[in-house]
């Protein structure tokens, strides 16, 4: 039945069968409005209170953790409970939006079939619309649904070094879309959230610093070996380096002999995005120590240019 065709029955309606139909349609028109914004109002009350218990477990978790752990997260992402609030709080938009438009699009179509409005050509013509948009925007569907799984699964968030296979860099943004990030030479990429294969990222849990130490061939390893753990049990202890140490490093003992060089390699567990620094700082401690104590550097053998003398003579 058409809208002018509902008009012209209740034109023709006596103040009785008015009043019924008043009692009747209209009623339960009112009422699933009202419902459908209580229900909402309910939904978006027990969303809020899963984002603070979430929030709130985090933060006692960190509260509870050993001392090197907070350490690794305060460096890595900043407070971890403060990185939970923020993924907890875009899950919470995420649902708060999802269950409006469910529970409005539910209580639309109710409110139509109650005042006699026609809804299979409506949903049929809303279906092939539908179809016609995702096919066409499929690509976009995509990346909105990556990007979802992203926040939900925590698999990066601003600030973490992340190699996306096409760039890699430091995020500075993260949308339902794309992901912001800038390489080590300042480039900005813009990165399809539905285009990224596989993400490594370099933020999150530890990285390990190996640091090899060459040595001459007949240089006393009983001698050398002390020296060395004497260094990184200092660096360990040192408050500069205590927040990017997260173990005192091991000296795992020789790791090649090749050309009159012994190698001694070292192995410590830092922070994220750390090693690098933790090397440079091992490699330049052990150097001062082996002054002090008198240590030799390897022998390097100089190039050998009998060949281009001989060209050239």
């Amino acid at each position: 039945m058409s809208f002018g065709g509902i008009v012209h029955n209740l034109e023709s309606l006596t103040w009785s069968e008015f009043g019924n139909w008043l009692v009747g349609t209209p009623l339960v028109v009112i009422s699933t409005i009202v419902g459908a914004i209580v229900l909402k109002w309910l939904v978006n009350r027990g969303i809020e209170r899963v984002v603070r218990t979430g929030s709130a477990r985090a933060a006692e978790r960190d509260s509870k953790a050993p001392r090197r752990a907070v350490r690794v997260i305060a460096h890595a992402t900043g407070l971890a409970s403060e990185r939970q609030r923020q993924r907890m709080a875009t899950m919470g938009a995420i649902l708060r939006s999802v269950s409006t438009i469910v529970i409005f699009t539910v209580a639309l179509l109710t409110v139509m079939q109650e005042i006699g409005m026609p809804l299979a050509p409506l949903l049929t013509s809303a279906g092939v619309t539908g179809v016609a948009i995702a096919f066409g925007a499929q690509s976009l569907v995509k990346d909105f649904l990556s990007g979802i799984f992203m926040i939900v699964e925590d698999q990066y968030g601003v600030g973490d070094v992340i190699d996306t296979g096409e760039a890699i860099g430091e995020v500075e943004d993260i949308t339902l879309r794309v992901t912001r990030l800038r390489d080590g030479n300042g480039v900005v990429w813009y990165i399809r959230n539905g285009e990224i294969v596989r993400i490594g990222n370099r933020s999150q849990g530890w990285s390990t610093a190996l640091v090899d130490i060459p040595l001459p061939y007949d240089e006393d390893l009983d001698r050398v070996l002390p020296i060395i753990r004497d260094v990184v049990h200092q660096m360990d202890q040192s408050d500069a380096w205590s927040s990017r140490v997260l173990e005192e490093p091991v000296v795992a003992g020789v790791e090649s002999i090749a050309g009159g060089v012994v190698t001694v390699r070292i192995i410590a567990k830092c922070a994220p995005n750390e090693s690098i620094p933790v090397s440079r700082e091992i490699r330049e401690r052990v150097k001062l120590a082996f002054d002090r104590a008198g240590v030799r550097a390897p022998h390097v053998l100089p190039p050998y240019v009998g060949a281009s003398s001989t060209v050239g003579s």
